[in-house]
């Protein structure tokens, strides 16, 4: 049975630590000299009075969660905080952009998607740009794990939000025995990651300001920028090189930068078939984008076209979408492969979107598994993942998963179509909306400036299915959800 009260209780607790983040942008304003900050103030005021509304009388109100009231839950939160995130940029006096606008860019900050409808964001307001960044670290590891994370004296349950939070087929996988525990140390890592990577971007040149807005998208994958030409803005080497790096740390399990700080060693890397998987993909595309560079530009710009290959390739594959702005003529299929990428996506358990390179690797060692059987019928062949054994019970949930996505994009990119986009752009926006790797193809191939209301909608509602990973929003629909 659905229990209402405990799910508005608990809504009513996410919206109140909600509202907490609209202080930080409000204060680097303050610092900065921005001329209005009364949007993150009302911002404020709303979120908190309206999540104090729903908990207050709820607040002793104390039963355990099940599994349907975190899945309402989540969808319910990630709804609701792409209206309240919208707040602060519908209210921009001087931005002037609709409500669908406004909701399209908090739903891609904070679904780490990095899609936009903002041009000229060299000369915007420091808090907003700041807002921006922040939204994207608070979505990469999940706003919600960080609440199950510190705040258990407010009486959230844990396991069920965390699991269906988290992304992957396997969401048992603990770092200790309370889930608040694991969630902590997977907060701490993120935070420490962003920390390091910050610092080196200032040690590189970037103002702090730069510095820490970046390292927040940097590690979340996100790809929101504080300048319209992205990372190309610092015409830097020794920026891309940093960025590769904490794109794909972002991109890798945060459970296993966690287990290598905790030993004090890099084994558990090399113990992990999906990161061995991952880098072996990001290897051999890159070999391979090298040589169709190589053969098409055989002159002295080689050089600099396969750097910027290998800056494309990590930033769409980790589903970052960070840009540079020199276009190096490719030949024509490479943009469309290196967006493709995007599909497969990273890690699971990690700040990445797309399929996870976890059920590639399943579905790969499932379908040589098919081919081994019709040399021997009556064999019986088991999927192994990092040394263990895969029941077939998750082989199935993978193989559900795939044919979903699949449809759902489809869908998606049909969607795209009937809004007005050509079938280019309306591809490269289905791919940057469900993946979360914000740039597309054709007409969104920028930025979704000019996109018509209805594009933006359903742009929106993808984010929200990749990021939440289709499942946990469609299960909503099936009649039997509701019953008791």
């Amino acid at each position: 049975m659905m229990q209402f009260i405990v799910v508005f209780r608990i809504l009513g607790v996410l919206l109140m630590v909600f509202s907490l983040t609209f202080l930080p942008p409000w204060l680097v304003g303050w610092m900065m000299g921005d001329a209005d900050l009364v949007p993150f103030e009302t911002s404020f005021f709303i979120a908190f009075v309206l999540g104090g509304l729903l908990w207050l009388p709820l607040r002793h109100y104390r039963r355990e969660l099940k599994l349907r009231d975190g899945l309402l839950i989540v969808v319910s939160f990630w709804v609701t905080l792409g209206l309240m995130g919208a707040l602060p940029i519908f209210l921009q006096p001087d931005l002037h952009l609709s409500f669908s606008q406004s909701v399209f860019e908090s739903v891609s900050g904070i679904t780490t998607t990095g899609s936009t409808v903002l041009v000229g964001l060299d000369d915007l307001p420091r808090s907003l740009l700041f807002y921006r960044q922040q939204l994207q670290w608070l979505g990469g590891l999940g706003i919600i794990v960080l609440v199950v994370a510190f705040m258990p004296l407010l009486g959230v349950g844990g396991m069920q939000l965390y699991k269906t939070e988290i992304s992957g087929p396997m969401k048992d996988n603990r770092l200790s025995g309370r889930i608040s525990e694991t969630a902590k140390a997977l907060w701490i890592v993120y935070a420490g990651l962003t920390f390091l990577c910050a610092i080196l971007y200032k040690l590189e040149g970037m103002d702090w300001f730069d510095a820490v807005g970046h390292a927040f998208s940097t590690i979340s994958t996100g790809g929101f920028s504080t300048h319209d030409d992205s990372l190309g803005y610092f015409h830097s080497f020794p920026v891309e090189l940093t960025a590769e790096i904490f794109m794909v740390l972002g991109a890798t399990p945060m459970a296993l930068h966690y287990l290598a700080m905790r030993h004090g060693s890099i084994r558990a890397y090399g113990k992990s078939s999906e990161f061995k998987f991952f880098i072996l993909l990001l290897s051999l595309l890159f070999v391979f984008i090298a040589l169709a560079i190589l053969v098409a530009r055989p002159d002295s710009e080689w050089v600099w076209g396969v750097r910027w290959g290998l800056f494309t390739l990590v930033s769409m594959m980790t589903t970052t979408g960070f840009t540079l702005t020199d276009h190096t003529p490719w030949p024509a299929f490479l943009p469309v492969l290196v967006l493709a990428t995007a599909l497969i996506g990273g890690c699971a358990g990690s700040t990445a979107g797309g399929l996870k390179t976890v059920r590639m690797l399943l579905l790969t060692r499932q379908g040589v598994n098919e081919l081994r059987k019709l040399v021997h019928p009556h064999a019986e062949f088991v999927v192994k993942l990092s040394g263990r054994a895969i029941s077939p019970t998750v082989i199935s949930a993978v193989w559900a998963f795939f044919a979903a996505y699949v449809f759902i994009f489809v869908l998606v990119f049909f969607a795209m179509m009937v809004t007005g986009l050509d079938v280019v752009s309306a591809l490269g926006a289905a791919i940057a909306t469900l993946t979360s790797v914000g740039p597309g193809l054709g007409s969104v191939a920028g930025n979704f400036a000019n996109a018509s209301a209805a594009t933006l909608w359903v742009g929106t509602i993808s984010m929200i299915l990749g990021r939440l990973e289709i499942f946990t929003v469609l299960v909503l629909f099936l009649p039997m959800f509701w019953r008791r």
